[in-house]
């Protein structure tokens, strides 16, 4: 893969997100409509810096590397992988996914689609983005930095999210797991 295809998926991964943002404007609105409260906005200002910044970045040093062969290929399918547990996670929230913490109240945990399995698969997303999309084209260091301040990041978006859905969302969830799946466990 060249760097001008390389510097397409960039922009492709940019407008998808873009597509996402609109999409949790909408549902944010619907939200606040339905009396939802909103927290974490001070994690939520560190999460917008550090993925306006991460395309960007990709590009930069991506146009000093070669494509990695094998690797740059694997890592793409994994790009590929993580957009569709994104877009899947996406559809099982429904109006209730958003960018942003939003909780309304009185509001039903949903388990359906990648939710039987895990808390939280868009952020299993994300967190296989941050790592595959720099290493497509070779750029190593954005991998390691990026994932690394993402982690810090989710760490407290996490404990924070958790938190503000409440019992009835820690109840349903209590068995399952929050990032690794847990293949042998029943599902409900």
């Amino acid at each position: 893969m060249g760097l001008a295809a390389y510097i397409g998926l960039l922009a492709a991964v940019g407008a998808e997100r873009i597509a996402e943002l609109l999409l949790s404007r909408r549902n944010a609105r619907l939200a606040f409509a339905r009396g939802g409260v909103e927290t974490g906005a001070l994690h939520f200002r560190w999460m917008t810096l550090l993925h306006a910044a991460f395309l960007p970045a990709c590009a930069l040093e991506a146009a000093r590397r070669e494509f990695p062969g094998a690797l740059g290929w694997v890592a793409l399918s994994l790009v590929l992988c993580a957009q569709a547990l994104r877009w899947w996670a996406i559809a099982s929230l429904g109006e209730s996914w958003n960018v942003r913490v939003i909780v309304v109240p009185d509001a039903l945990p949903k388990r359906g689609g990648p939710y039987r399995w895990v808390r939280h698969p868009n952020y299993i997303a994300v967190i296989v983005e941050l790592l595959c999309i720099p290493l497509v084209h070779g750029a190593w260091l954005g991998a390691l930095v990026f994932s690394a301040l993402n982690a810090l990041v989710l760490r407290v978006r996490i404990r924070d999210e958790e938190r503000a859905l409440g019992p009835s969302w820690q109840r349903e969830f209590s068995q399952v797991p929050r990032l690794i799946p847990n293949p042998t466990a029943r599902l409900k």
